[in-house]
């Protein structure tokens, strides 16, 4: 009781604030690489997406990379693949590998792309021959190190980029993240910034035209060769700061909670929390809410389940699924895989 009641505090303290800045205006639409803002990992998602106090296995690179340090083994590899809205497809890949006692290095890859497409215009609504394409990608490193038994620190350094037919933007972002086992070990903190970078701006050869500077002139040239110039917008940045805490924690059940407040720079502040519940560690089930008190939310309840088949006596196999409740949209249905070595 005495678990449930901290982490019930934790809400209401975080509840507060957030309740009282209902109604101010968002800045909803106002940055770009929104695909980074997509939730990776079924165990998190079936959660809620509180899980930046959770981060244990490959996904933490995403949610909070000094999670990495929490691998129960040498290394781990995830695999996440989803048909998501409008019909793109949404992949995920992480590896991470416990490197002695400097730490833990990882590698990831986020992508959302769209199939081929017929370019239309208002002269040609059938097609005017050609096909284009769009395509959301990021590439990250990311090392996590455990300072003290009870602290950890990690960083992940991520490229992005953003492509529509021949147009491009990208930059270099930048996340961190701690983990803090409090001085009761069954209650953890956990923090991070993601997405912390330059503005991106699109650049190609879509935005070339032939301008004439003064049409109302006889003798001028009018097929000046000009750029059209494209505004600049910030990366999605977001702030995390959660708590997790094993509620029951022995060889038979496993019951775990988690709560998580976001602050993001492009819309108003949530909260989300999440329980599992684990049947001699190796089944599990999960629901979870995301998105409390988040403006014109379409999110709501997730559930999920996982079981742990073991291909060698130390060499498990992590088999996740996870659903989410999105309102008018497509209802999210997430598979997620994880080796670890």
């Amino acid at each position: 009781m005495k678990r449930i009641a901290i982490v019930l505090l934790f809400t209401l303290i975080v509840w507060a604030p957030l309740k009282a800045g209902e109604g101010k205006l968002t800045k909803t639409g106002t940055t770009m690489a929104q695909f980074l803002k997509i939730q990776v990992g079924s165990r998190a998602i079936g959660m809620g997406g509180a899980y930046v106090a959770l981060s244990n296995d490959a996904t933490a690179m995403y949610w909070n990379p000094s999670g990495l340090t929490q691998l129960a083994r040498s290394g781990a590899v995830n695999f996440v693949h989803t048909r998501w809205i409008a019909d793109m497809n949404f992949n995920f890949a992480a590896a991470a590998v416990r490197v002695g006692g400097f730490g833990v290095i990882g590698a990831s890859f986020i992508s959302l792309s769209t199939e081929d497409m017929k370019v239309r215009t208002e002269f040609e609504p059938e097609g005017t021959g050609e096909y284009f394409s769009a395509l959301d990608m990021a590439l990250g490193l990311s090392y996590a190190r455990s300072l003290t038994d009870r602290f950890s620190i990690g960083f992940t350094a991520r490229y992005i980029r953003q492509q529509i037919w021949h147009m491009v933007a990208s930059a270099v972002a930048f996340d961190m993240g701690i983990l803090f086992k409090t001085g009761y070990n069954w209650l953890t903190l956990g923090i991070s910034v993601s997405n912390f970078g330059p503005k991106m701006q699109y650049s190609g050869k879509d935005v070339f035209v032939n301008y004439d500077f003064n049409p109302d002139e006889w003798g001028d040239n009018e097929n000046i060769f000009a750029n059209l110039q494209t505004d600049k917008w910030d990366l999605p940045l977001i702030f995390r700061f959660g708590l997790a805490a094993k509620i029951v924690d022995n060889e038979t059940n496993q019951l775990t909670s988690a709560v998580e407040a976001r602050h993001p720079n492009d819309n108003t502040e949530s909260l989300s929390f999440g329980l599992e519940y684990g049947f001699k560690r190796r089944f599990f089930l999960r629901a979870g809410y995301q998105a409390l008190f988040e403006q014109d939310s379409e999110k709501g309840l997730t559930a999920g389940a996982g079981f742990v088949y073991y291909l060698g006596q130390n060499l498990p196999l992590y088999i996740d699924y996870a659903y989410a409740d999105w309102g008018r949209l497509i209802n999210a249905h997430r598979f997620s895989i994880e080796f670890q070595f």
